[in-house]
């Protein structure tokens, strides 16, 4: 692994500090994980839902659900005294409903949103995307890794689609095909995206050009398959109507860039890079930082300012 330094790279994050380390303990995860062995011969895999199973986080968890259902009835109760005592016309009472709406939606992180024909038309064609898995046998796919590798390496050519070569760029085998499980195909037209709208920074993170590393680096293409499943998660975009708070925020940017996954998986990566340096981190706790950027991307998607994927702080870290 290159040992190349590295500058830092800064972007201030919604508390005005810069990259502090964060509290991992943020809910969700992949559903499968995406590694097996790794490139060093272990059997660690990147993400487990497991390691935040410990009687701290536990006891966290069971209060925020009672917090909750106690929210719940008095927001009833509100709802109620509102409409029928004070009616829902008069002044007060519309301060009470409005009050409640917002309760309920800082405590539950859901958003009602109706959704307008081309946030429909696009979010359907990103979950068409995402149902597409890797398949190592068909030709466009095939191209696809191919179109990649000389993105990345133009200079060079490609021995074949099974070659030690791929472990350059930081595919666990000499076969990517085995790497995709749970990412599918949209992964890998996240990093062939990546790839051609910012070389600079795919190149400088491919080869982690900058920055004080560990030892044991993390594998950047199958980095990149694990940052595609988690924003497919934190974005909930395999509900049929997700309404979480990122979610309803990203679908606002969907409406504005077709793109704009693959332009988040861009900031993500960067990010996600950004917060190794700052944590100091090696492979084994991989986990931590992926679930660091998923919070620091959600901080980021509640800020009112953001329109774009532009907008996010986060996108200063990227150079084309």
């Amino acid at each position: 692994m290159s040992t190349v330094r590295r500058r830092r790279l800064y972007h201030e994050d919604v508390d005005g500090e810069k990259f502090e380390h964060l509290d991992s303990g943020g809910s969700g995860g992949l559903n499968e994980p995406l590694l097996s062995n790794d490139a060093y011969g272990n059997s660690q895999r990147f993400y487990d839902d497991d390691d935040v199973d410990d009687w701290t986080e536990k006891k966290r968890n069971e209060e925020l659900v009672w917090t909750n259902i106690f929210s719940r009835l008095i927001a009833q109760w509100v709802q109620w005294f509102a409409n029928v005592v004070l009616g829902s016309g008069t002044w007060l009472g519309s301060f009470f409903s409005r009050t409640l709406t917002g309760h309920q939606g800082n405590n539950q992180k859901v958003v009602a949103l109706n959704l307008s024909p081309l946030q429909e038309e696009r979010l359907q064609n990103l979950q068409r995307r995402l149902e597409v898995p890797f398949d190592g046998t068909r030709p466009d796919h095939q191209e696809s890794l191919k179109a990649l590798w000389h993105a990345v390496f133009p200079d060079r050519e490609l021995a074949g689609l099974i070659s030690d070569q791929w472990k350059e760029m930081g595919w666990q085998g000499p076969d990517p095909s085995t790497d995709f499980r749970g990412g599918g195909f949209i992964s890998l037209e996240n990093l062939l995206f990546f790839a051609k709208k910012y070389p600079k920074s795919f190149q400088r993170l491919l080869h982690k050009q900058e920055g004080k590393r560990s030892a044991w680096e993390y594998p950047f293409a199958v980095a990149g398959i694990n940052i595609s499943f988690m924003l497919t998660q934190m974005l909930d975009l395999r509900s049929a109507k997700p309404s979480s708070l990122s979610a309803t925020n990203f679908l606002k940017i969907l409406a504005e860039d077709e793109m704009a996954f693959d332009m988040l998986f861009c900031v993500a990566f960067e990010m996600l890079d950004a917060q190794w340096l700052a944590k100091h981190a090696s492979y084994m706790e991989f986990n931590e930082v992926l679930k660091a950027t998923r919070m620091q991307l959600e901080k980021e998607l509640s800020l009112e300012d953001v329109s774009c994927v532009q907008d996010l702080p986060g996108y200063s870290l990227l150079s084309q």
